[in-house]
């Protein structure tokens, strides 16, 4: 397996790029906006291909990398379901999985620090973002924190792993660079409490400055959503009405992950070719799209939110002629039909 932690002097945030072998896949951890040629080089240097970004969370003290790689590698963009992001591919939940070749991760919903915290584990290993750090947690003062969450998500979810759980965190100010959970439960003072009130009045008096760039660096983390002008000055994109209206004319591929159509159901006898797929086999994708062309009225490709099929067009319009974007992706299209 390939693994690389990856440090910012500036925010001291540590970055995750986790691929299961050389010429494969990868993933990427909470990048950071400033480092983004830098993770672009080492992913060309060690011939992976990165397929998804995932942010733990909405950061304050740096701005992410998840557009700019986004653009840059035609990646798919990951956060929890409850993210204030405008616009994210795949928007998780508790006990989902993002998979890439040979790689799982099982989401963890982990509120406290803030309220779109989220946790990864992978085989033994627990990436923790900014819900523990190595002797000490996240704050829990802005960006809807909660003390009594967070002893929540520590105390009944993190450290319910095993002790030789091996523990990546999202930031360190002292130098250490990773721990387990073993290591935490018996040395991190945070954690040396007798109950929740404990806790709660613990991290309610830390009194800690805000980040600098807190006002300016949350804003546009927020804001991170694929621009579509492509799609709409090119009158590509398809509104829910019309793509009812025409469903037994219009061919409908699905491009997102099997795991959101096992989760989130899919447009009737719409077929599957995933965003990833797409992008690695882009040849055989497109001939498929091509001869589908051939059947019906209209083929309309969508993903969850659009963001994925609006970089498709764009990237393959050339090579697409009269295919659509379904606006607003399928998670529009079953909230209008449910």
């Amino acid at each position: 397996m390939i693994f690389k932690q990856l440090f910012d002097q500036n925010s001291s945030t540590f970055t995750y790029i986790v691929a299961n072998r050389i010429g494969g896949e990868a993933l990427i951890i909470d990048p950071v906006l400033e480092n983004s040629q830098k993770y672009i080089n080492l992913l060309e240097k060690l011939d992976v291909k990165l397929l998804k970004a995932i942010d733990t969370h909405i950061h304050a003290d740096h701005f992410s990398a998840l557009p700019y790689l986004r653009d840059s590698l035609n990646c798919v963009t990951v956060m929890g379901e409850q993210s204030k992001a405008d616009i994210v591919s795949i928007r998780i939940k508790d006990n989902d999985n993002i998979s890439i070749d040979g790689i799982n991760l099982r989401a963890i919903y982990t509120p406290g620090h803030t309220d779109d915290s989220y946790c990864f584990w992978m085989d033994n290993i627990l990436f923790t973002g900014d819900t523990l750090l190595i002797k000490g947690t996240g704050r829990t003062d802005f960006q809807n924190g909660d003390p009594a969450l967070q002893y929540e998500s520590l105390f009944k979810k993190i450290l319910k792993f095993p002790d030789n759980t091996v523990i990546y965190p999202g930031h360190d100010y002292k130098g250490d660079t990773v721990s387990t959970i073993y290591e935490e439960r018996k040395f991190n003072p945070r954690l040396q409490i007798k109950n929740k009130e404990e806790y709660i009045n613990l991290m309610n008096n830390l009194n800690l400055p805000n980040p600098k760039m807190m006002d300016l660096v949350i804003p546009k983390n927020e804001k991170i959503g694929f621009k579509q002008e492509f799609v709409e000055k090119n009158n590509l994109s398809l509104n829910h009405s019309v793509a009812k209206k025409k469903l037994k004319k219009y061919f409908f591929v699905d491009l997102r992950d099997e795991s959101e159509i096992k989760s989130e159901g899919k447009i009737e006898n719409s077929i599957h070719i995933s965003y990833s797929d797409f992008i690695l086999n882009s040849f055989e994708a497109i001939r498929k799209i091509n001869d589908l062309k051939q059947s019906k009225e209209q083929v309309v490709l969508y993903c969850a939110h659009g963001e994925r099929t609006a970089i498709i067009l764009e990237k393959f319009s050339e090579k697409l002629k009269n295919v659509k974007h379904l606006k607003g992706g399928f998670t529009k299209w079953k909230k209008n039909n449910s």
